[in-house]
């Protein structure tokens, strides 16, 4: 693993009114790491990837991308640095088919008449698509037709055609059946392989032991624990989210 942070967040502070959200979180994200960031509801997961998401601006503290401090006040300004987010509601257009959805804003369009080339368009699609390994029945076919884990391939290979550098994900596999689920562990390894730098936020924990390289446990709006994925057992891993674990290692 690089020695040099791609993500290095220091003392991150944030209050919503009286109640301190984050109170002091450094975390550093590596290239070609998938981190695991775990914590029971209301812990900071959230707040924390949408300070680094440009969603929210911290009341204090730093953070550098790849050795240069940056400060980001919205989520375009999180985009021009390469950190893309899938959250949890995919934000997908059920009505148009796939390539549509991969390509939507920045459809290629014919040099003269500036038309959308959509035979260029479902080419990239599939190419993309046939890249990262994603099964679906067509790039013709609507969203709204696809299963939730394909769905979710979607969302995921949307965010990968703009070429991250961090990609943030935000329980990729909630309320998917099990084969559902190993088609979107299996795509974020594969993203993990292209050198993207991969932030996992999921309640399901044995996920994490399949592709994580590193779990970051908070606590009531701080770090307790951040390991190697080998020195956590599923019994440690749940006493740090309870909170048995007062301090990060």
């Amino acid at each position: 693993m690089n020695d040099i942070p791609r993500i290095a967040m220091k003392d991150i502070k944030i209050s919503f009114g009286s109640i301190q959200s984050l109170r002091g979180v450094n975390l550093e994200l590596y290239p070609g790491e998938v981190l695991g960031l775990v914590g029971d509801n209301g812990a900071g997961k959230s707040t924390l990837m949408k300070v680094l998401s440009g969603v929210h601006v911290p009341d204090s503290g730093s953070i550098v991308f790849e050795g240069n401090p940056i400060t980001i006040h919205n989520p375009l300004e999180a985009k021009k640095l390469q950190i893309e987010t899938v959250f949890q509601d995919l934000a997908l257009c059920d009505t148009l088919d796939v390539a549509s959805n991969l390509f939507l804003g920045r459809e290629p369009v014919h040099f003269f008449h500036r038309l959308i080339d959509k035979k260029k368009m479902h080419a990239l699609a599939k190419e993309e698509l046939d890249r990262l390994g994603v099964v679906i029945p067509s790039t013709y076919s609507a969203v709204e037709n696809l299963s939730g884990g394909q769905r979710q391939s979607v969302a995921i290979a949307r965010a990968v055609t703009y070429q991250p550098k961090v990609l943030i994900m935000d329980e990729p596999t909630a309320a998917l059946g099990v084969k559902e689920v190993r088609m979107v562990l299996n795509l974020i390894k594969k993203v993990k392989e292209t050198g993207v730098s991969v932030i996992l936020i999921t309640h399901r924990l044995q996920d994490l032991f399949e592709v994580c390289d590193r779990i970051t446990v908070l606590y009531e709006g701080k770090i307790i624990d951040n390991r190697l994925i080998k020195d956590f057992t599923m019994d440690s891993l749940i006493n740090s989210i309870t909170g048995e674990v007062k301090e990060a290692k």
